[in-house]
């Protein structure tokens, strides 16, 4: 009781101290943040061919998208089919379990679809998957 007494005559109030509050909060933060997966998208409205067995692929780290024009695109970009490859090569060796996921128009040529599976084996990415609508 002297301590809260003494403070008193001395004009000085009572506190709490709220930093180690700020603290945890600053480091759920952080955590969240470094923990959230992102959606991908490959950046162009394609519309995929319908399949009664389809299945939802929960980890597609590579997405590559076929329009009806046969263009290909990856993260909203056009790609040249010389340059699948090195692409492919590069956002496998950003994350290593990563699957390539082919979204591919229903107009689109299987001859544009074969040569983006080949760039894919080439890169060395042997998990590939199709999108398709159920």
């Amino acid at each position: 009781m002297r301590n809260f007494l003494t403070a008193k005559k001395s004009g000085e109030e009572a506190g709490v101290d709220i930093t180690p509050m700020l603290d945890v909060v600053f480091i759920m933060l952080i955590f969240f943040i470094v923990t959230a997966t992102f959606t991908k998208e490959s950046g162009i409205e394609v519309n995929p061919p319908q399949a009664a067995t389809a299945v939802v692929q929960e980890k597609a780290n590579i997405l590559i998208a076929i329009d009806d024009n046969n263009r290909v695109w990856i993260n909203r970009r056009e790609i040249d089919v010389r340059a699948l490859r090195p692409n492919i090569e590069r956002l496998h060796a950003e994350n290593p379990k990563g699957t390539v996921v082919i979204q591919a128009d229903k107009n689109s040529t299987n001859e544009r679809l074969v040569q983006v599976m080949d760039a894919s084996r080439q890169a060395g990415v042997f998990d590939i998957a199709l999108a398709a609508q159920e």
